[in-house]
């Protein structure tokens, strides 16, 4: 089963320009209020975040340290299990908006200290499988990396129209693992709340799925509106690292599921004592009760309202 088949893929729904040379915050980081929590939080150190998407650009400037391993579950580059390496961008895209380094040059993530596990379910072309993505789930769930680290939060910017059995096994057994699951809500629409537009795995309950709103904190008309949207983050022209070590403005539900999954490792930092297997709990509590919420719009085009930190 392909998944950009009729538009399955999450893609980017325009590329807007490119940069060199930048130093900047983004602003969304304080619409989400990221940066309020960084000095307690550690900047998400030590959390490691598995992306499931294209693979990553494996030495850019703003990437490259955060790296703690990757899987290539594509035919790429023969295969090469060992080879994650970004063809389409967008994995590139997807993991600067998590965990660029704050280093005074280029972008910075949400959880600028946090590590990265790159597991490539998407090739060169832009497409991917559910077998794939089933394979880097499972992966994602049982990895165990330097010193016994396991991954706290998955990143899944990416989805199909239809549902099937073996995936969503793969989704709740990670869920098992106190793993927070955070998936696009999708760009199939229309603008009007009314219409249900359907991605899978964001619209399992066990994932946290994610729409986009715009930076006046108006509902992206291309996110999918459904009762199992959750909240909503930026989504529209976002800054973040891409290919040849550049930088680029990228539209769509992608953009904003990352937000919350940078959210979610600074979030993580803040517990203590918390039994592994609850964690998605106290994540989903602690975004519930700190979102700003959108009451002039359908909860079908915002969930439970727009991410906050604090």
């Amino acid at each position: 089963m392909s998944l950009i088949k009729d538009g399955l893929v999450l893609k980017p729904i325009k590329i807007l320009d490119r940069f060199k040379a930048l130093s900047i915050i983004p602003d969304n980081l304080d619409q989400i209020r990221a940066r309020e929590i960084w000095n307690t939080t550690n900047q998400g150190s030590g959390i490691v975040i598995a992306v499931l998407d294209s693979g990553i650009q494996v030495d850019h400037p703003d990437l490259k340290n955060n790296i703690i391993g990757g899987y290539n579950f594509t035919e790429d580059d023969d295969s090469n299990p060992e080879v994650y390496k970004d063809y389409f961008g967008h994995g590139t895209h997807v993991s600067g908006i998590i965990a660029a380094t704050d280093s005074g040059k280029g972008v910075v993530g949400v959880a600028p200290k946090s590590q990265l596990l790159i597991l490539k379910v998407i090739d060169h072309k832009g497409r991917g499988s559910f077998e794939s993505l089933i394979k880097g789930i499972k992966y994602a769930a049982d990895w165990i990396g330097p010193k016994g680290k396991k991954v706290s939060v998955m990143n899944i910017s990416l989805g199909g129209k239809e549902t099937s059995d073996e995936l969503h096994r793969a989704i709740k057994y990670a869920r098992s693992k106190g793993i927070v699951l955070i998936a696009a809500a999708g760009n199939e629409g229309d603008g009007n709340s009314d219409t249900v537009e359907v991605s899978y795995p964001g619209f399992y309950k066990e994932v946290i799925q994610i729409g986009s709103i715009s930076e006046n904190q108006i509902p992206s008309k291309f996110s999918n509106t459904n009762v199992n949207l959750d909240f909503v983050g930026p989504g529209e022209n976002v800054l973040s690292t891409h290919l040849n070590s550049d930088y680029v403005e990228l539209t769509g539900t992608s953009m904003a599921a990352p937000f919350v999954a940078g959210a979610a490792a600074l979030i993580i930092k803040t517990l203590e004592s918390v039994e592994h297997h609850l964690i998605p709990m106290y994540v989903y509590d602690y975004l519930l009760i700190h979102s700003l919420k959108l009451e002039e719009f359908s909860i079908n085009q915002v969930g439970n309202g727009f991410i906050q930190l604090k």
